[in-house]
């Protein structure tokens, strides 16, 4: 059978790859990317929980035909200390324990350095990061004392690139990348793998706006060797295969998925 750019993730009946049948995890986002990554870890035959600061975007989440039984949800605003370690502590009752947490929160704030205020650029150090750090942590301890455990934190290749107009959110990714390879560094001997990925530019709700205004489409796939903008099913076989049993012995990567941009 020729290769497709579609990917099959086979029932919890069938065969289990991955290893994901029965993993239990933890979804920080319910965005575009983190919702379309819960329903392919459910689809793989996972026990999910995800978190979110919206209630509406999570009763709309949880209701989607794709699960076959709705994933457990909980509301929180992840920026408020000592929230993350609060989360994971419930996803571990919830569920019996924790195997997989992927990190899938951020903002953008578009504009040149020179216009950002003290508090506008904490604001998204604080969403972006602060964020990742609270939860990372407290599902690395957990993880670190069961000696197994799988993190993914969601970058972008913003993090690596030195692209106008985003100073702050740059600054977090590759401050998050760098404490991803920390932590992957700590907790290595512990069984317990820490990777990120890193989308190019991917079609949202949330970039719908800008995608609309004259000429950011057009300007955005000339820079991508591949021709397009990603979509959040492009994410979901890499975050699955991350937090598997197949990528073991994979810890301190960045997973750039972006069509070819950062080549150029």
């Amino acid at each position: 059978m020729p290769l497709s750019d579609e990917l099959t993730l086979e029932s919890p009946t069938g065969s289990d790859w991955l290893g994901l049948c029965g993993a239990r995890v933890l979804v920080v986002g319910s965005g575009g990317i983190g919702s379309e990554c819960a329903k392919g870890y459910a689809a793989a035959g996972a026990t999910v929980m995800i978190v979110d600061r919206d209630a509406d975007s999570l009763a709309k989440l949880a209701a989607q035909p794709e699960f076959e039984r709705p994933p457990i949800t909980r509301t929180a605003d992840l920026t408020q200390p000592g929230a993350g370690a609060e989360v994971v502590s419930e996803a571990i009752a919830a569920m019996g324990g924790l195997d997989i947490l992927l990190h899938c929160v951020g903002i953008n704030d578009r504009r040149p350095v020179l216009e950002f205020s003290e508090d506008e650029w904490e604001n998204v150090m604080k969403v972006n990061l602060f964020t990742a750090f609270a939860v990372t942590q407290a599902a690395g301890r957990h993880m670190v004392a069961e000696r197994a455990g799988r993190i993914v934190v969601l970058s972008s290749v913003s993090g690596l690139l030195a692209h106008k107009n985003h100073a702050p959110y740059a600054a977090s990714k590759g401050g998050l990348n760098q404490m991803m390879r920390v932590m992957a560094s700590e907790w290595a001997s512990s069984g317990v793998s820490v990777n990120a990925i890193a989308p190019g530019y991917v079609e949202t709700a949330l970039t719908s706006n800008y995608l609309a205004r004259p000429g950011v489409r057009d300007g955005l796939e000339n820079l991508v060797p591949a021709g397009r903008l990603g979509s959040p099913g492009d994410i979901v076989g890499p975050a699955l295969f991350l937090s598997s049993k197949r990528a073991s012995f994979i810890t301190g990567h960045v997973l750039y998925i972006d069509g070819g941009r950062t080549l150029i």
